[in-house]
């Protein structure tokens, strides 16, 4: 559930489905997202970094929204999204509507008051029932 620098200076990333190590933000940034039932739902916009502890924040879903005009974007923590070669893309397990009544945020708010802004990350983490890991 987080991107740390052990011992060895080794960069690892973990999610549910395994142990990834050194993956590029930039090739996660752009994935498909997709539901359980195989239906995309969005894609990840990007990913928020805690700079102090070396941990994920959250992945910044991108949802709805049209011609880019009126997207939102959701902060799911890092732990929900596993990752499908047959998809090409993360797997969340939620359904679209659920996914719509979750904490929904500006992209450029994601990062403000450190990731604080409107207690966004506590909800987040709250709404989907995930540990914190901070």
């Amino acid at each position: 559930t987080s991107f740390t620098l052990n011992s060895e200076r080794e960069k690892t990333m973990t999610t549910p489905s395994g142990h990834t190590s050194a993956i590029l933000a930039s090739k996660v940034k752009g994935t498909n997202v997709y539901n359980t039932a195989g239906e995309k739902i969005g894609h990840v916009e990007d990913v928020v970094l805690d700079k102090q502890s070396n941990r994920i924040m959250f992945a910044a879903l991108g949802f709805g929204g049209f011609l880019g005009m009126g997207e939102r974007f959701h902060p799911i923590p890092w732990s929900m999204l596993t990752y499908s070669k047959d998809k090409g893309g993360y797997v969340v397990p939620m359904t679209t509507d659920v996914l719509k009544s979750a904490p929904t945020s500006d992209l450029s708010d994601l990062t403000k008051n450190d990731g604080t802004y409107g207690d966004l990350r506590e909800k987040s983490y709250t709404y989907y029932k995930v540990d914190r890991d901070w």
